[in-house]
């Protein structure tokens, strides 16, 4: 019987929406990327948000990326819930589908 390690990926500094693409390009079935730490709607939500307004923005695209990379059948989409208002948003890589090259080279070119 053989067992394998789950590992994920959790960026030390904040990450960006071109970070994120490139990792969806290379990224192999079953890798895991940590894409934010926080309460994502509330962070990336003016007037609620405690980051600055350019992060408050690079989260915001970031987000709708992640939803984009999902709808095109590239990460499932989970959260991991830490604590009160505090989840943990991860990527997991599925395998590439057939026809999903157009979907890899704007990935691609995006980042």
């Amino acid at each position: 019987m053989t067992t394998e390690t789950i590992t994920t990926t959790r960026p030390k500094a904040p990450l960006t929406e071109i970070q994120f693409c490139a990792w969806v390009a290379q990224a192999l079935p079953g890798d895991r990327l940590e894409y934010h730490r926080g309460f994502l709607v509330l962070d990336a939500f003016p007037g609620l948000s405690k980051l600055g307004d350019n992060e408050r923005k690079e989260l915001s695209l970031l987000g709708s990326r992640a939803f984009w990379t999902e709808a095109q059948g590239l990460v499932h989409l989970v959260q991991e819930r830490l604590g009160p208002d505090l989840f943990s948003y991860l990527a997991i890589a599925r395998p590439k589908p057939r026809g999903s090259a157009d979907a890899v080279k704007q990935l691609a070119d995006a980042a």
